[in-house]
C-alpha cells in the first residue's frame, strides 16, 4: 500500500492539516473493499480526489470510473442518463441506450452531488445498493450491475432527510463509510502553501514571474474567511498573476481580491446554531418590535405636542399627559437584552425620565423638533462625539452602545 505521502504527490493534494490527512488515511483504508463511501464537506474542498484515491487503490482500478454530477443533469433525463433507456421509451429516444451503471459494471461510480437527485431517482439508486438490481426506462427487464458507489455532497443530509428531500434508507447505504473533509479556514497553516502551488502553475501556464507575499499579507491571507475554500484561493491566485504587474503582493494589494473583506454586514455562520437560519429571523422579529414601539411613541408625542398647542395647561389634560409620557419613558428605559436576545440587538436608551409639575410652554420649532426620535438620536450622538473629541470608542461607552454600532449610525446619518 502507497504512503499517504505518495498518494499526496500522485494526486496533486497539497497540505499537512491533521483533519485532512485523516481523511485521506481513512480513504486509503476502505479503498481495498467494496462498501459504499460518502464524502462530504463544503463546495470547493476538494472533495473529487476522494473517490479517485478510493478507485485507484482498490481492486477495481483497471475498470471504468465514471463521475457523475447528479446536480448538473435535468430531471427529465437522470433516469436515462444512469440507468439507461429502450428505444421508444420517450419522444427522441431514436435507440436503445446504456446507462453509466451498465457502462461502469466491474468498475466505480462516482456520484457528485448526490443531494441532488429526484426522490424517484433515490429509489431506483437505493435498488442498486441492495442488490445490484436496476430497469431501464421503458424497460421491464431487471439488469443486474457490479459496481461500487462512492458518493459526495455539500448538503446537510441531516437536514435533507427531515424536509424529505432525501430519503433516509439512502443515506445509510450511501454513508457505510463517510469522509469529510475540513474547509479551508480550518487549514490555516496550508493556505500559504496551496496559494504558493497555485502562484508557481500560472506563472508558468502565463509566461510571467511568480508572485509572491509579503509577511503580513501572508497573514491576512491566512486570517481570511474563504466562503469559496481552495476554488476560491486558485482564482483568487489567478486573478493577481495575471492582473498585477506588481510581483510583490502587500495586504492592501491583497484586500482588493478578497471579497467583503473589512465588510461590518452581518453574517449568517454555518453551525452557529442548531435551527439554522431561524436565528436571523428571530433578530429581525425583534428590530421589527422595536421599531412598531418606536411608531407608536412618536404617535403619543405628537397627541401630545397637539394637546399642548391647542389647550394650552388644562389640569384634567395634564395629568393624561403626564401619564403617558411616564408610560413612553418607562417603555424605554425597560428595554433590554432578554436571555435568549441576541447580544447584537441594540437599543439606545434614554437614561432620565422627565417629570412635570408646571405647564410646559413650547413653541412650534420646538413642537417639531421634539417630533422625530430620529432627529434626537443625531443630537445625542454629535454631542457625545463632540465631548469626547471624536473618539468612537470613548462616545460609544458614554451612551451605551458598542462602537460598531456607533460606526453604523455616524454612516446612516452621515455625521
Amino acid at each position: 500500500m502507497e504512503s499517504l505521502q505518495a498518494i499526496k504527490q500522485r494526486f496533486g493534494i497539497i497540505g499537512n492539516d491533521h483533519h485532512l490527512n485523516l481523511a485521506l488515511e481513512k480513504a486509503i483504508r476502505v479503498a481495498p473493499t467494496d462498501i459504499s463511501v460518502l464524502v462530504t464537506g463544503e463546495s470547493g474542498v476538494g472533495k473529487e480526489s476522494i473517490p479517485k484515491i478510493i478507485h485507484s487503490l482498490s481492486h477495481r482500478k483497471h475498470a471504468k470510473y465514471i463521475a457523475v454530477n447528479c446536480g448538473a443533469i435535468p430531471e427529465g433525463t437522470i433516469d436515462s442518463e444512469l440507468f439507461g433507456h429502450e428505444k421508444g421509451a420517450f419522444t427522441g429516444a431514436t435507440a436503445t441506450r446504456k446507462g453509466y451503471f451498465e457502462v461502469a459494471d466491474g468498475g466505480t461510480i462516482f456520484l457528485d452531488e448526490v443531494g441532488e437527485l429526484p426522490l424517484t431517482t433515490q429509489v431506483r439508486l437505493l435498488r442498486v445498493l441492495e442488490n445490484g438490481e436496476f430497469i431501464k426506462v421503458g424497460s421491464s427487464v431487471v439488469q443486474k450491475t457490479n459496481v461500487r458507489i462512492v458518493a459526495a455532497t455539500n448538503l446537510k443530509m441531516m437536514e435533507a432527510i427531515q424536509k424529505n428531500r432525501f430519503r433516509e434508507d439512502l443515506y445509510y447505504r450511501l454513508s457505510t463509510v463517510e469522509i469529510q473533509l475540513p474547509p479551508l479556514r480550518e487549514r490555516k497553516g496550508d493556505i500559504h502553501l496551496l496559494f504558493r502551488k497555485f502562484s508557481a502553475d500560472f506563472a508558468q501556464k502565463y509566461r510571467m514571474p511568480t508572485i509572491r507575499l509579503t509577511d503580513s499579507a501572508i497573514e491576512l491571507l491566512k486570517n481570511y474567511n474563504f466562503p469559496g475554500n481552495i476554488r476560491q484561493l486558485r482564482n483568487i491566485a489567478e486573478q493577481i498573476s495575471v492582473v498585477e504587474e506588481e510581483r510583490v503582493i502587500t495586504p492592501e494589494l491583497l484586500s482588493l481580491y478578497l471579497p467583503n473583506f473589512g465588510s461590518n454586514l452581518p453574517t449568517v455562520v454555518e453551525g452557529s446554531s442548531s435551527s439554522g437560519g431561524s436565528d436571523f429571523a428571530n433578530e429581525r422579529e425583534i428590530m421589527y418590535k422595536i421599531l412598531f414601539d418606536m411608531r407608536n411613541d412618536i404617535n403619543d408625542l405628537k397627541k401630545l405636542t397637539h394637546d399642548l398647542l391647542q389647550h394650552g395647561y388644562d389640569e384634567h389634560v395634564h395629568e393624561r399627559n403626564q401619564h403617558m409620557i411616564e408610560k413612553i419613558y418607562k417603555d424605554q428605559n425597560t428595554v433590554e437584552p432578554t436571555e435568549n436576545q441576541d447580544p447584537k440587538v441594540e437599543v439606545l436608551q434614554i437614561s432620565h425620565t422627565p417629570t412635570y409639575s408646571e405647564p410646559v410652554d413650547i413653541d412650534a420649532e420646538d413642537a417639531d423638533e421634539s417630533l422625530s426620535l430620529q432627529d434626537k438620536e443625531v443630537e445625542m450622538i454629535k454631542k457625545s462625539l463632540e465631548r469626547n473629541n471624536g473618539k468612537r470608542k470613548l462616545a460609544a461607552k458614554e451612551l451605551g452602545i458598542s462602537e460598531r454600532t456607533l460606526y453604523r449610525k455616524i454612516k446612516q446619518y452621515n455625521l
